[in-house]
């Protein structure tokens, strides 16, 4: 019988306990949806008693690109980070980065209507290492880490159907021109008053994603950023367009095409002969590789 009470008393203890212990409350990592892309891309030419001339070539690119989305009632917040960076090697003209690039993007966003939300944007845009204009001997530094960056920011409102298709629209972003190399903003590159590390800009910003199925395994991924100065020259519209292709192979194996477009009025490009002028930028890459999702 004193057994069989302390058991009885054993289950009561447990009970209270059990009805005390608090609800759990959500998991916060459901409300991430975290994805993302490393990517590896070989290209390569070789000839040898080719009738028809070639320059033996071998590029290989790395390509990082990440998507960290949260969602909470009618609170979202989307990140996307894109880092690459590549070299390629020509036949007697040595080892020069075919890529190079460091993309944070970052869009808070709060529910208006199904598809409409009002948001604070954020972009910042440099590159990790020196850049050079080969054509003058010796060559050029034309660019460094921070030497440009960009960071663009400002509220606004956004169109988002899903997490492959959505427009932003700000028309009060503030963005930031920084030059942080001395010999650079020396001359006044990319824009900035001669001597200064930095140039400010106030007005509208454009930021559009669209990536879409064009058959089973081809996707095709667009991406566009616009800008309007409204304090000098707001007609003149900075402009970056970047379109790419997947194709995928198998689960590991893909084959990657890419361009970029970008006009910009305050970036100057060399002619080789101490001149330089306003141009259109573009910029393709191509190339089979080994890319890993999760």
């Amino acid at each position: 019988m004193k057994k069989l009470s302390l058991l009885l008393a054993a289950l009561c203890m447990a009970a209270i306990s059990y009805a005390q212990t608090p609800t759990p409350t959500p998991d916060t990592a459901k409300r991430w949806k975290i994805h993302g892309e490393n990517t590896f891309l070989i290209s390569q030419s070789s000839y040898k008693n080719w009738s028809a001339g070639g320059v033996n070539a071998f590029a290989g690119n790395l390509i990082f690109n990440y998507d960290f989305n949260y969602k909470k009632d009618v609170w979202s917040w989307d990140n996307k980070v894109i880092l690459g960076y590549g070299l390629s090697k020509q036949q007697d003209a040595g080892w020069r980065k075919n890529d190079d690039r460091i993309i944070l993007n970052s869009l808070l966003g709060r529910q208006a209507s199904k598809y409409w939300l009002y948001t604070f944007y954020m972009n910042f845009q440099s590159q990790f290492t020196k850049g050079y204009d080969y054509n003058t001997t010796p060559k050029t530094l034309i660019s460094n880490f921070l030497a440009p960056a960009y960071l663009t920011f400002g509220p606004g409102f956004a169109y988002k159907r899903s997490d492959n298709f959505r427009i932003n629209i700000s028309p009060a972003a503030a963005r930031i021109i920084i030059v942080q190399n001395d010999s650079l903003s020396h001359v006044g590159a990319f824009g900035v008053t001669p001597d200064h590390k930095s140039l400010f800009q106030f007005g509208a910003s454009l930021d559009a994603y669209y990536k879409v199925n064009l058959v089973q395994n081809i996707s095709l991924e667009n991406i566009l950023k616009l800008y309007s100065d409204y304090l000098h020259k707001p007609g003149d519209i900075y402009t970056d367009y970047t379109a790419n292709l997947f194709m995928k192979v198998n689960k590991f194996v893909t084959v990657n095409a890419g361009a970029q477009l970008i006009y910009d009025g305050k970036t100057r490009i060399p002619n080789g002969d101490g001149t330089s002028k306003i141009a259109l930028q573009v910029k393709q890459i191509f190339g089979a590789g080994l890319t890993y999702k999760f």
